[in-house]
């Protein structure tokens, strides 16, 4: 099968397309033939070698943890996020190997394009949100990077909670926030977000660093600050009556499902940044390691 994968951790041009072996499903797992794979940037920084003390893996690895495409043997549209246990054999493939229970079904309005946008990021927003910070109706919760991939589904997700959602984004991305269900937008670039939000009840962020530290000041004593970036002093943010948590995604095709049921009546919607075909995996990289896209970027298998 071509697949883009790496044999030594780097730059874009460590991508490479190359034929490796079709893998074969084990009991418990399905054989997916993939028509589209979603592009994060977990991606790049599993590229570049930032989480090889994290992550147990071997080279050659194939990038990418999101995929949509058909059950080998039944035809079953599904969509799937695809890590796995050790670092290998990833989503950049004509063909992916994942556990039963990490598939769900396609949405029957998205296409495989658009299916392979929503596993990781919307996962991530839906396990940060409710299994860590427990958000409930009525609730103020502030979200970073609202225009991003993982934004944008925390926003929606959380106003279909019953939420007041706070945003942070760029004035030229204020509409589109909006449009998600934001009841209010802050660009900070222009004010230090400090000085328009206070007292809410969770903070959610998914930028990290001084983003990370400074929404400890806009979070109530006893709520929640919720980050899928390692802590940069969990215990300072505990010392203020905030908790923290962190997430880093798990596969759940439960909650999956859950998300699809929310697409298809029209309650979760994504939007693509970019679509690349699958040898030109490096262009996606270049955009993604922008920081600044909104929206998901996606590879044509």
């Amino acid at each position: 099968m071509k697949a883009i994968a790496i044999d030594n951790f780097g730059g874009r041009t460590e991508l490479k397309l190359r034929e490796l072996p079709t893998p074969v499903a084990g009991k418990g797992e399905v054989l997916i033939k993939v028509k589209a794979a979603g592009v994060n940037p977990v991606d790049r920084k599993i590229r570049e070698g930032l989480l090889r003390t994290r992550l147990p893996h071997q080279f050659p690895i194939i990038l990418g943890w999101d995929a949509a495409g058909t059950v080998v043997g039944t035809g079953a549209a599904v969509y799937a996020y695809c890590r796995k246990p050790i670092i290998k054999d990833g989503t950049y493939a004509e063909y992916v190997v994942v556990p039963k229970t990490s598939i769900a079904r396609k949405p029957k309005n998205l296409s495989f394009v658009e299916a392979a946008s929503v596993p990781l990021a919307a996962l991530t927003a839906y396990q940060s949100l409710f299994d860590a910070a427990g958000l409930k109706r009525g609730q103020r919760v502030l979200i970073h990077a609202a225009a991003g991939g993982v934004g944008g589904f925390a926003v929606q997700l959380a106003k279909q909670a019953g939420a007041y959602v706070i945003a942070t984004a760029s004035q030229a991305k204020h509409a589109y926030v909006k449009s998600l269900g934001a009841d209010e937008v802050i660009d900070y670039r222009a004010v230090d977000f400090r000085q328009a939000v206070r007292d809410v009840d969770v903070a959610f962020d998914t930028v990290g660093g001084e983003t990370q530290v400074k929404s400890t000041d806009v979070v109530r004593k006893g709520g929640v600050l919720v980050s899928i970036l390692a802590f940069v002093d969990a215990e300072a943010v505990r010392k203020k009556g905030v908790e923290p948590k962190y997430v880093f995604v798990a596969p759940n095709g439960r909650q999956l499902a859950k998300l699809t049921k929310l697409i298809e009546a029209g309650k979760l919607r994504t939007k693509i940044a970019k679509v690349f075909p699958l040898k030109a995996a490096a262009k996606a990289h270049a955009l993604i390691e922008q920081g600044h896209t909104t929206g998901k970027i996606v590879l044509k298998i």
